[in-house]
């Protein structure tokens, strides 16, 4: 299988972290994780390449290598806003048009709405400067209370952290959950956040170390094949209904019935990647009750049916 080419345009002053994000998920080789993508970086001005913490990195291609790219990533834009060249917006163009994924992390919305990739879709960035961004491209109908928004073809993430989750969204799409889950797990974070939650969730205080949920959703996530609901979920954790759901909005940013509906999605997509189950033993088994029920959700979540999806990213294709 040819690996599909992922290269990340720059700027200076280039943010590491960004780069980090996109460089962690799809350039990093891992010897137990099958490599599917190369990664590569380039820039309009190839050599020394000033970064936002005082260090430079070297750059050795030009804008020439988004011409075989698949996907083109921006990760981040200093300082936001800053008008790109009219040969970057053109190579942007030119990528989009024949067919290439174009991603923004962060203030690289910025870049692709100077593109006019975003005319009349929805967008989100850092929310610091979604009103900037807003108020600069009108046309652009920007989200703020999301990480990250994908159409197929073109991708914009809040900052920071949002930008490794669209990052693993985008790996989930291309190669199934299981295997954006083996991603994770080497880097150490949760293998999915949906990227309909708010970009943060204002508290009135610090939580205290005994309200974290993360007890309580270690519990659920071993439980799923059995019955649980949202009380069920407040028993446990010796709480309201109501402060639970409190606590989820503060902590999560997503209910109590999203977050269990979610996990029972990411678990039938492991298994119908990696197992030969019956779809309707896969909806008891994650504690979604019947196929009809998994088929439901499926469509109105993922866009498709179970049996399209395993056909499509079992492991055994």
């Amino acid at each position: 299988m040819s690996r599909h080419r992922v290269v990340a345009l720059l700027q200076p002053p280039q943010s590491p972290f960004e780069l980090a994000c996109a460089a962690e998920v799809f350039g990093t080789i891992r010897p137990d994780v099958p490599a599917h993508y190369g990664f590569r970086v380039c820039a309009e001005n190839p050599g020394p390449l000033r970064t936002t913490v005082g260090y430079a990195i070297h750059v050795d291609a030009g804008l020439e290598a988004l011409r075989e790219a698949d996907t083109v990533i921006i990760p981040g834009w200093q300082p936001a806003g800053a008008p790109a060249s009219p040969a970057i917006t053109e190579a942007l163009r030119a990528a989009h048009q024949r067919g290439a994924r174009i991603v923004a992390i962060c203030t690289g919305a910025f870049v692709l709405a100077q593109a006019g990739l975003l005319d009349g879709r929805r967008a989100t960035t850092h929310w610091r400067q979604t009103a900037q961004l807003a108020a600069a491209f009108p046309e652009v109908r920007v989200d703020p209370d999301v990480l990250y928004v994908d159409h197929g073809d073109v991708a914009t993430s809040a900052g920071t952290g949002a930008g490794i989750d669209l990052c693993l969204h985008l790996v989930r799409s291309d190669h199934g959950a299981a295997y954006a889950a083996q991603i994770a797990r080497n880097m150490v974070l949760p293998p999915h956040r949906e990227g309909s939650q708010l970009q943060y969730a204002a508290q009135p205080a610090p939580a205290r170390a005994d309200e974290s949920l993360a007890p309580l959703l270690d519990w659920a996530a071993s439980r799923l094949h059995t019955r649980l609901t949202v009380g069920l979920l407040a028993e446990h954790a010796g709480l309201s209904s109501r402060t639970l759901a409190r606590r989820f909005t503060e902590q999560l940013g997503i209910s109590p019935a999203q977050w269990l509906l979610g996990r029972r999605l990411d678990a039938a997509r492991a298994l119908l990647e990696q197992t030969a189950l019956p779809v309707e033993a896969i909806a008891v088994r994650v504690g979604l009750a019947s196929a009809v029920n998994l088929r439901r959700h499926f469509r109105a979540h993922l866009g498709t049916t179970p049996g399209a999806y395993r056909r499509t990213f079992s492991e055994a294709r």
